[in-house]
């Protein structure tokens, strides 16, 4: 799984990179809100460890700015002993655990091994994104003209993309996520995909659409101002 952590005091972000990586997280460490900001809204990751107290913008902040833009990833906030009033605003504003300093280690681990279970256990049992839905439980795409059955392939990715709306999203992370560092498919697979998900996009008549972006990424966009 792979984290952002944004913690300003860089002897403490090493130790927690440290910790968090030997313990199998991909760990991406950030030292003030706004880089917090810019990478979670150009990059993927799993869940984010926000110090709520940072320079530029505070935590709280940049939670706010990620549940407005309708991303629901697991975050929890890091918070002084005697930050009782930010931590009852940050779980206010959808914040799913938080940590106060100092703490234990092993009770950091805890709790994003938690956080993490209990997002999976609890994520909505469908995605609305533009005029398309897409049901987990049927693996059905969806608008108001028709749905289509969607394969594996096609749903994890679909759910990719619904879940990073705006994000451009490598060929390399697609593949790695849909179909394993170690299998033996061609990357070329993922094109291949993306070209079923883009016709059964048109024929829904949707108004959102995977756009190339650069050489090898891609990215669901808004297109309804293109009608």
């Amino acid at each position: 799984m792979r984290l952002l952590l944004a913690e300003d005091e860089k002897a403490l972000s090493q130790v927690l990179v440290n910790i968090l990586e030997k313990n199998n997280y991909v760990v991406e460490p950030v030292f003030d809100g706004l880089s917090a900001l810019k990478h979670l809204e150009t990059e993927i990751y799993d869940g984010a460890i926000l110090d709520i107290m940072m320079p530029g913008t505070d935590g709280i902040t940049v939670l706010k700015t990620l549940r407005k833009k309708g991303n629901r990833m697991p975050v929890m906030l890091l918070t002084a002993k005697a930050e009782v009033e930010d931590r009852v605003i940050g779980l206010d504003h959808g914040a799913n655990d938080y940590l106060p300093k100092p703490f234990d280690t092993r009770e950091l681990l805890a709790r994003v091994r938690t956080m993490m279970r209990v997002q999976s256990v609890q994520m909505d049992e469908s995605l609305m994104v533009g005029n398309i839905r897409l049901d987990f439980a049927t693996l059905e795409m969806s608008s108001v003209g028709g749905s289509f059955r969607l394969s594996g392939k096609e749903f994890q990715m679909m759910k990719i993309f619904m879940t990073n709306p705006d994000i451009p999203i490598t060929e390399d992370v697609l593949f790695d996520r849909v179909w394993g560092t170690d299998s033996e498919e061609e990357r070329q697979a993922v094109w291949v995909y993306i070209s079923f998900l883009r016709k059964k996009l048109k024929a829904l008549h949707a108004n959102v659409a995977i756009n190339t972006v650069g050489q090898e990424s891609y990215q669901l966009e808004d297109v309804s101002h293109d009608r």
